[in-house]
């Protein structure tokens, strides 16, 4: 058995395809091996929030789900009556798109097939053996058993994750106490719009139209809040319950997926152990509210692959790969929480419980800060992580968005394409020159970057619209994720040069000279 592989992934869902395609993007050989023998037609998840098509965009994925997907321009928060104005948000982006999850799957792994993963359909993990130097997976293939030997094992294989049992990484949390059901059907008689939703004492529903003449119906009754299992659903039982909730079945008929799910809360307690790291559903479970799963799991992967893939060119600094378990594990504990918490509301059966739902659905609407809140956290774009030190400029940790350029050229989105951190130098092309005739490194039209070389982007201009955080921000390092990685308000040309070189030092950018 020989090492042909440097990574290899456990799970082709969503997660999984898109940490090979980062992992790809930075010269990782990576094999990602899927149990099922062909893609699950049953999509659990359908909506793609702002943050998840920002990191699109920052690869050049987005535009085969703007044109497919449906734009919604707001969200919800435990389907309260009134929804979250997305329109408030500071994004490109300000809508979600309900695209199902078998689509998505399909575009990210035609991106990462085509990016060099090699993956396989049909083979399980069935367990690891770890050494220092390396990771054997063990593989239940359709010709029998074999192994497959890599420097690190990812596991982005669901909530019974075989490679976060294997390694014995404890996944504590809480077990169910409210169920869902989950119904895609034939309509005779939809009701009106692309989205229906109705709540009150006798349980909560919503409807949404799916491509092909169906429509998914998923909600929660009284009766389902509870701590058995009740078996699979039926659909004399979704019949029963739309007509509790709505007064009428809209003449459902012929499903082609019936399911429950729970609030079942789990957290694995660490992403990063030895040679196997975790991402998505491996790392965190939790009830479906908001369409969130998707979303944290491929911006786990975002975050993991440029760090793993540093970590095994050996270019990355001390301690890189753990940065992956302290910046996420913080975002799942959140996503716990605020599930748990739309979770309580969205069973919240009793007439005082429907009073505070009454209540919250007021504030939202004559609250637009709260409504703006809200919709940050759904939408992944609040995520900002902590700065290593106390005298860190107020952007370092958080996302970048995509700055435009007075000289119209590439925009940061753009210019993250490469999977590479991105250098920018704010001051535009004016002469910062001291009295000697000297700048950042002698450059000649006095930039920052026209003088530095290594293995990053660099941009130099002057920014365009309204970014008041930016304003007076003369440099930044902005990571392959699209977070600030350093940023300066240092004008004088020396002490910049200076200050620059130490970010570029601190993130092990070895090559450049300033």
């Amino acid at each position: 058995m020989t090492m042909n592989q440097q990574v290899v992934i456990a799970g082709a869902g969503p997660v999984g395809l898109w940490l090979a395609a980062e992992l790809r993007l930075a010269g990782i050989t990576v094999t990602v091996l899927e149990p099922r023998p062909e893609r699950d037609p049953n999509s659990k998840a359908l909506t793609v929030h702002p943050r998840t098509i920002e990191l699109l965009a920052s690869r050049g994925l987005e535009q085969p789900f703007l044109e497919e997907g449906l734009h919604i321009p707001s969200g919800h928060f435990a389907v309260l009556d009134s929804r979250l104005d997305f329109g408030l948000l500071e994004t490109d982006f300000p809508f979600t798109l309900a695209l199902l999850q078998s689509r998505t799957e399909e575009l990210f792994e035609i991106q990462a097939r085509a990016a060099g993963a090699d993956i396989r359909r049909g083979h399980r993990v069935t367990g690891l053996t770890e050494t220092p130097d390396s990771v054997t997976v063990h593989i239940e293939g359709p010709d029998g058993p074999y192994d497959e030997e890599a420097l690190y094992v990812a596991g982005c294989d669901g909530t019974r994750s075989t490679v976060r049992t294997s390694a014995q990484i404890p996944y504590p949390g809480d077990d169910f106490t409210v169920l869902g059901f989950l119904g895609d059907v034939v309509l005779d008689e939809p009701p009106p719009g692309v989205a229906f939703s109705r709540t009150g004492i006798d349980g909560l529903l919503m409807i949404v139209a799916l491509p092909g003449g169906l429509h998914r119906i998923v909600g929660t009754v009284p009766s389902d809040v509870r701590t058995d299992w009740p078996g699979d659903l039926t659909l004399e039982e979704l019949r029963a319950n739309v007509r509790q909730v709505t007064g009428t079945d809209f003449g459902l008929h012929s499903p082609t997926w019936l399911s429950r799910y729970s609030n079942t809360s789990r957290q694995a307690e660490s992403y990063v152990k030895g040679r196997v790291v975790l991402a998505g559903d491996a790392a965190h479970q939790h009830m479906p509210a908001g369409g969130v799963g998707l979303n944290v799991g491929v911006q786990d992967a975002t975050n993991l692959g440029w760090k793993l893939a540093a970590t095994i060119q050996g270019r990355a600094p001390a301690g890189l790969l753990d940065t992956y378990h302290d910046e996420r594990h913080p975002v799942g504990a959140d996503l716990l929480e605020h599930t748990a918490a739309q979770t309580a509301l969205l069973s919240a059966f009793t007439p005082d419980g429907q009073r505070l739902r009454s209540l919250l659905s007021k504030l939202v609407a004559e609250q637009p800060e709260l409504s703006r809140t809200l919709g940050e956290r759904l939408s992944g774009l609040h995520v900002a992580y902590d700065a290593p030190t106390a005298d860190a400029h107020p952007l370092t940790g958080r996302r970048a968005p995509n700055l435009t350029f007075t000289d119209g050229g590439d925009t940061v989105f753009a210019l993250l394409r490469t999977g590479r951190y991105v250098l920018l130098d704010l001051r535009g092309l004016r002469d910062d020159r001291d009295d000697r005739g000297t700048s950042l490194a002698t450059a000649e039209d006095g930039t920052l970057v026209g003088s530095l070389a290594g293995p990053f982007v660099t941009r130099t201009g002057t920014l365009t619209g309204d970014h008041a955080p930016w304003a007076h921000v003369s440099a930044a390092l902005i990571r392959p994720d699209g977070h600030v990685a350093w940023a300066t308000e240092e004008d004088d040309p020396g002490k910049l040069a200076a200050v620059t070189r130490g970010a570029l030092d601190r993130a092990a950018l070895t090559g450049a000279d300033c």
